[in-house]
C-alpha cells in the first residue's frame, strides 16, 4: 500500500476506535513543517498507531531516520504494522517505553522533534533532548490548543525562553466533534 492509503484507512476508522491521532487537517501542518524544513532525523514522543509518523516518514529518504517512543506496546505494535504496511518500516525505529525515561538516554542528534505524548511532560520531554538539538532544529508540540492549561509551562518556555522562534499554528476539526486544535511550531535558534 502508498503511505495515503494507509493513512487513510487509520482516518477511517480512527473516531469510533478513539485513537487521538493529529488527523488530516492539522496533520498537513506537520506536513508543512516537515517539507519546509527537511530533516533527516526525527524524534517522535508518543506514536500511538503510527499515524504521525507515517505522516512524516513519507517525506525522508533512504538513510534517514525516525524514531519513535511509544509507551504503550500494544500500541507500538499496531504502528509497527502500519508502518510496514505503508513501506516505510526500513526508516522507522520504535522504542517501546516510558519517554521520561528513554529521551535522557539518547545520544543522537535530531533535526525535528514531534511532541504528541503526556502533556504535562512535554517540557520535560524537549529539556530531555535539547542537548541533541543544534540551531535550526524543529519542535512541534500537538494539542496546544485542547490542552492549553495542561502546557502552559512548556509554550512559556519555548516563546520566552530566547532559544526557540515559535509560532502557533490553528487547524479546523478533523471530524467535526470539536473546535479544533494547534500545534506550536518551535524553531532552535
Amino acid at each position: 500500500m502508498k503511505p495515503e492509503e494507509v493513512l487513510e484507512s487509520i482516518e477511517a476508522v480512527a473516531p469510533s476506535k478513539g485513537w487521538p491521532i493529529i488527523g488530516p487537517k492539522r496533520g498537513v501542518i506537520l506536513d508543512e513543517v516537515v517539507e519546509s524544513q527537511k530533516p533527516s532525523s526525527i524524534l517522535e514522543v508518543g506514536t500511538n498507531v503510527g499515524y504521525s509518523a507515517i505522516r512524516m516518514a513519507r517525506h525522508l529518504k533512504a538513510g534517514q531516520r525516525l524514531t519513535c517512543i511509544e509507551i504503550s506496546g500494544d500500541m507500538a505494535r499496531t504502528a509497527i504494522v502500519n508502518f510496514e504496511r505503508a513501506g516505510l518500516s526500513e526508516l522507522i525505529e520504535v522504542i517501546v517505553g516510558d519517554a521520561r525515561s528513554i529521551l535522557p538516554t539518547l545520544t543522537t542528534g535530531f533535526d525535528m522533534v514531534f511532541l504528541d505524548a503526556v502533556k504535562d511532560d512535554y517540557l520535560e520531554y524537549l529539556r530531555s533532548v535539547e542537548k541533541l538539538l543544534h540551531a535550526g532544529s524543529v519542535v512541534a508540540a500537538d494539542n496546544v490548543k485542547s490542552f492549553s492549561s495542561a502546557v502552559k509551562t512548556y509554550l512559556d518556555y519555548v516563546r520566552n525562553s530566547g532559544t526557540y522562534a515559535s509560532s502557533y499554528r490553528e487547524a479546523p476539526s478533523n471530524w467535526g466533534t470539536d473546535e479544533g486544535d494547534a500545534v506550536e511550531v518551535s524553531v532552535r535558534l
